[in-house]
């Protein structure tokens, strides 16, 4: 599980959040409040629906703040969950990555890559 994460205030303009996915190379991240929960994602996605709603609207004006663009459903896989069952989790859900949770509290990231290595380090 990564816990180092980049993460977005829901306040962040959404210009600069946009930046950010940018600069790291990224295609979404985290949108967290206070004490660390979990609030939403910024993806790739939700830029592009602001930049094409810019152009229908003739601006560019990158308006708001990440909280009023973020996706706010979001599929975590709780803290406890064991390795195999979260296997499965993947499998059924079809994402690559998911964001781990404690008491709805942000504690990392999980991938399909970690899994796999963790049932191989078994």
């Amino acid at each position: 599980m990564a816990t180092k994460l980049i993460s977005f205030s829901p306040e962040l303009s959404i210009y600069e959040g946009m930046q950010s996915l940018l600069k790291h190379k990224i295609s979404g991240a985290l949108v967290v409040g206070k004490d660390n929960k979990l609030l939403g994602v910024l993806s790739e996605g939700d830029c592009l629906k602001e930049i094409i709603k810019g152009r229908y609207e003739n601006e560019m004006n990158h308006s708001g703040t990440v909280k009023d663009h973020k996706t706010t459903d979001v599929t975590t896989i709780e803290a406890d969950m064991g390795i195999l069952e979260a296997a499965h989790f993947f499998l059924e859900r079809r994402f690559r990555r998911f964001p781990v949770v404690k008491n709805g509290k942000l504690i990392g990231l999980i991938t399909q890559t970690y899994v796999i290595r963790a049932i191989n380090d078994l």
